[in-house]
């Protein structure tokens, strides 16, 4: 770990390293470079970047070693402004405040600026920021740009990259490595280990040209896009911020039905890293004590998918056989000890029974490659599970579902422990962000990660994390000596706060994944909101849901892969859009059959209990090549769960595994008796259906409402709804699904 002194060099570096980052620049241009001027915050520090503008297709930028003062600057500018009188001179562009990138798509190179920002939080002097502006500047003047610059393919690939909006949840620090934990910050410090970690770094791909012929980072900034939320809370009179954070990876990334399991690398789908800061809300400088912890959601690492449907909203989820060593699942495990260290302890959320198996045989399967898997490792460092179904549980309403995750939470702090730094001030008088007068106690590490899943790592997964997180709270608190007990009361109004800041990044989360706001259903029952209320809002995020799944999410997956350069665009290739989509055909934008080729799906899905295998999803995933009869047979074979005798076979065959009366949940690491102890009974219940005030709807479930209403169109419509793009919905709708707005007025 690292020493003492390191810690110390780490935090005397804040007012020295500061200087030196370029946090304001000036863009001009003369008909043949632009010229960027950087300054430090304290105005000692000018730096000038010239970048070529006379090559089309070419990008050539070069860095002025010299470090210049204002004055000397200033001189250099009016010198290049004479240079250059008789081509019109040095002429003021646009103020930024970082290059994001550039890119290039069939013609010249792009430039991305950061041109507006926001300060969104502090940490340990540190500042944090959000884009409110960028822009899009082509590098090649006018006269030598190609004709392709002005080509219909070449503006769409260019509004596919605008798409994505800078202004959402993207976020970074001139002076602050945001995308990586405190913990991490402090631990690496002298190590540089810094430089090669770039899965949550959004613009990698975009900044990597510059960075590959300037050797550095000094004029870019590195997005991390996800969450980041900073607030003032006070318990027992005292005050102190929290910080929430979340760091969306940057690998296999997209949209929710295109985007699911694990890929060859052991990456997987929805990959989110949560940290929750807590520090002392001191008047200057840097906190006094500061304690983080992390945990991290992500999809079962699994090959699984579905494919998007406009006739069903919960379309079939499709098992690939290609991965019978789980080979894949093992690398994304080895991934997260390399990150988090030892144990990694996964909560498995869905369903362990249904009617109808779908998660289901997720559940199996995910059992199934974790006993494989710590079959192979020694006991001190095997994969910790607890396969425990919410749905379950939540539809009792005897049940406190948050206290049972919070038991969860506590256990799983008992073994990795949480981060915690003391940083004391020889003086009082002294200025914290000085280089002087600091003595810091040794700290305490968080050794290994509590990884969470559902389905969509979204809604259950968002109250599972929420119930950490105040578990977590409550522990450091203690830790910092703010609260004698470890121990947070869930009716209390801190409690309540950080539930509304957990409620905000779930819906953060959800909205770029899923394509609507979290269903928090148990958030709300906790709160005693009205029931039909609850019922309409979780309603029409469903119905908000299932309309960006089946209309938008192709067009969305397009620009997140040209944002992160997994395509790029080439002469005479075929264009993105004439392509199928990395993982999925894309049914009603790729020219398919949509009303056929879904009813055969339909037919075929009904067969085998709505579930599907594939025996390779290496190209487009579609239907196995076997008949109905052999897919049933195996299916009934693989994912039977009902009997309570075949259970076992489902769960790791270890010693210490412990399995719940009902043969509901199991567990290696805890006894899921005890967990579920509180005297709650947790037996089986109808599911309670919406009963909207007023509504012909009333007795049905928003997503069995959904359903009816794609099921009942006729042939014609469906295929008119394909053509016209939105679906056939109203404008308004249209605008809601887009923009998140209030539907009714």
């Amino acid at each position: 770990m690292t020493s003492e002194n390191d810690q110390q060099d780490w935090i005397r570096e804040v007012p020295k390293v500061s200087n030196a980052y370029l946090q304001k620049f000036r863009l001009y241009e003369t008909r043949s470079n632009f010229y960027m001027i950087g300054r430090s915050k304290d105005r000692s520090t000018w730096r000038v970047l010239k970048i070529d503008r006379s090559e089309p297709t070419e990008l050539n930028i070069t860095e002025d070693p010299t470090t210049y003062t204002e004055i000397e600057c200033c001189e250099l500018l009016k010198r290049i402004h004479d240079g250059n009188n008789p081509t019109g001179g040095l002429r003021f562009v646009t103020t930024c405040y970082g290059i994001v990138g550039f890119i290039k798509f069939l013609g010249p190179y792009y430039m991305l600026l950061i041109t507006k920002r926001r300060k969104i939080g502090v940490i340990c002097g540190h500042a944090v920021y959000a884009i409110t502006k960028s822009e899009i500047l082509p590098i090649p003047n006018s006269s030598v740009q190609p004709s392709v610059a002005y080509s219909k393919n070449e503006n769409r690939y260019k509004k596919l990259l605008c798409s994505v909006d800078l202004t959402k949840d993207f976020y970074f620090s001139y002076s602050y490595r945001v995308m990586h934990s405190f913990q991490k910050n402090l631990s690496t410090h002298e190590k540089g280990q810094f430089l090669n970690e770039t899965m949550f770094v959004w613009n990698e791909f975009l900044t990597s040209t510059i960075q590959n012929q300037l050797k550095n980072n000094l004029w870019t900034v590195a997005l991390v896009y996800g969450y980041f939320k900073q607030v003032k809370l006070s318990i027992a009179e005292k005050d102190f911020k929290l910080t929430l954070i979340a760091r969306r990876s940057r690998h296999y990334a997209g949209t929710r039905y295109l985007k699911r399991g694990v890929n060859e690398k052991g990456r997987v789908a929805n990959d989110v890293e949560t940290e929750q800061i807590v520090f002392e809300d001191v008047p200057e400088g840097c906190p006094v004590q500061i304690s983080s912890v992390v945990q991290n959601r992500g999809s079962i690492p699994l090959f699984w998918s579905q494919e998007t449907s406009r006739l069903n909203i919960k379309p079939d989820i499709i098992l690939s056989k290609k991965d019978q060593k789980y080979n894949a699942t093992r690398l994304h495990f080895e991934n997260l000890v390399k990150r988090y260290g030892n144990p990694i302890i996964i909560l498995n959320l869905i369903k362990t029974k249904e009617k109808r198996p779908r998660e289901s045989l997720l559940r199996v399967e995910f059992a199934n490659a974790i006993e494989l898997i710590n079959k192979d490792l020694p006991e001190e460092n095997r994969l910790k599970f607890l396969h425990w179904d919410l749905n379950k549980y939540s539809r009792n309403k005897s049940t406190n579902v948050l206290a049972l995750l919070g038991k969860v939470a506590t256990y799983a702090l008992n073994l990795t422990g949480l981060f915690y730094c003391q940083v004391i001030p020889n003086s009082t008088s002294q200025d914290l962000t000085k280089s002087e007068g600091f003595s810091v106690k040794p700290p305490k590490y968080q050794t290994g990660v509590l990884r969470t899943n559902c389905i969509d790592c979204l809604d259950r997964t968002n109250v599972a994390q929420f119930a950490y997180g105040w578990a977590a709270l409550g522990r450091q608190l203690h830790t910092m000596g703010y609260i004698d007990t470890t121990v947070i009361e869930l009716d209390s109004n801190l409690a309540e706060d950080l539930m509304k800041v957990y409620e905000k990044m779930g819906d953060t989360l959800a909205l770029q994944y899923g394509g609507s706001a979290a269903h928090n259903k148990i958030f709300c029952q906790r709160r005693g909101q009205w029931k039909a209320a609850t019922q309409s809002q979780e309603f029409f995020r469903t119905l908000q849901r299932y309309y960006s799944n089946a209309y938008m999410d192709g067009e969305k997956q397009d620009a997140i892969n040209v944002f992160l350069g997994h395509y790029q665009p080439q002469i005479g290739k075929p264009a993105l859009w004439e392509l199928d989509s990395d993982q999925h055909y894309d049914v009603g934008t790729r020219g398919s059959n949509f009303f056929v080729e879904k009813t055969r799906m339909i037919k075929r899905s009904l067969s085998v209990g709505n579930m599907m295998f594939d025996g390779n999803v290496l190209g487009g995933i579609g239907m196995t090549q076997k008949n109905e009869e052999e897919i049933q047979s195996e299916s009934l074979h693989e994912i039977s769960c009902e009997s309570d005798s075949t259970y076992p076979k489902e769960t790791p065959n270890s010693d210490h595994v412990f399995y719940n009366r009902d043969s509901f949940n199991c567990s290696n690491f805890l006894d899921v008796d005890w967990l579920s102890s509180s005297g709650n009974s947790c037996e089986d219940e109808t599911y309670e259906r919406s009963t909207l005030v007023g509504s012909p709807m009333g007795g049905q479930s928003s997503e069995n409402v959904v359903n009816e209403m794609c099921t009942f169109a006729s042939d014609s419509e469906i295929c008119d709804n394909v053509k016209d793009g939105k679906g056939g919905f109203s404008d308004r709708f249209a605008e809601w699904v887009t923009h998140g707005d209030i539907m009714f007025p």
